[in-house]
């Protein structure tokens, strides 16, 4: 099996063209020390459906799947158009969380139309007052008071009892964030079955959509660790992600 590696903002996945990954693959794949090393795998496949050019799945490291990764799916995108599997500026995908569509806007970045958040609830857990978002997948956004102490803090303590929390039963994604100014924020990421990542597009997308719903300016650059992304909310909470990826290095797997 040939795979490539890509990264958006440091958040490195493996792209793989097959129906699915087994989770013990993944696993091994995905440790930095004993595989190839990678936040996660993208599997793609031809489309089941027409309209669309590709059907993705997305697999954590841990060798569960995951329902959209913002990062993930533009380097699917983008990884399809490199291969030719499309020419055209404009195309879908088909992912566990719907259609995603894309504009190709530069060689290595394109707009991803992330379909329409939705504002599930408010609450508390570890200590942290949330609120709790959807946008593809599960997304729990943390808005700390200021830069110093986001940056302050350990999301390798405070994360997984979050992700954890039995008020997400299939787990959650954590955003912590602050506001640098109307239309930007800082925000670092805790991913389910990840850890702490440079970025994540869903994850950003979460936080943007918390700072709008505090009355925050869109469309919103989002600092990550890994560099920005722009997060374009409108007034029904539909959401556009615009960003970049390249490849790394192509492979064999033995």
């Amino acid at each position: 099996m040939r795979f490539e590696k890509w990264q958006a903002l440091g958040n490195d996945y493996l792209i793989v063209e097959a129906d699915g990954v087994e989770p013990e693959r993944v696993r091994a794949l995905c440790d930095r020390h004993l595989g190839v090393g990678a936040d996660g795998v993208l599997a793609l496949a031809p489309a089941d459906e027409p309209g669309f050019v590709a059907r993705l799945r997305i697999f954590n490291p841990d060798g569960s799947e995951a329902e959209l990764s913002g990062n993930g799916a533009r380097q699917a995108l983008l990884y399809l158009r490199a291969h030719g599997w499309t020419d055209a500026e404009t195309y879908s995908i088909q992912t566990v969380a719907g259609e995603i569509r894309t504009t190709i806007t530069g060689e290595h970045t394109c707009r991803m139309d992330m379909g329409r958040a939705a504002d599930r609830f408010e609450g508390e857990s570890g200590g942290f007052r949330y609120r709790h978002i959807t946008i593809g997948n599960p997304q729990t956004a943390i808005r700390m008071a200021d830069r110093a102490e986001l940056e302050a803090l350990d999301l390798a303590a405070v994360g997984p009892p979050i992700e954890n929390d039995p008020a997400f039963p299939h787990r959650t994604n954590v955003s912590f964030w602050t506001e640098l100014a109307p239309d930007r924020i800082r925000a670092r990421i805790f991913e389910r079955g990840v850890g702490e990542t440079t970025a994540s597009g869903t994850g950003a997308s979460g936080a943007a959509v918390a700072h709008v719903l505090r009355g925050g300016d869109s469309p919103v650059t989002v600092e990550l660790d890994g560099g920005e992304l722009e997060v374009d909310v409108d007034e029904s909470l539909h959401v556009d992600l615009t960003g970049w990826a390249v490849p790394v290095f192509r492979g064999e797997l033995a």
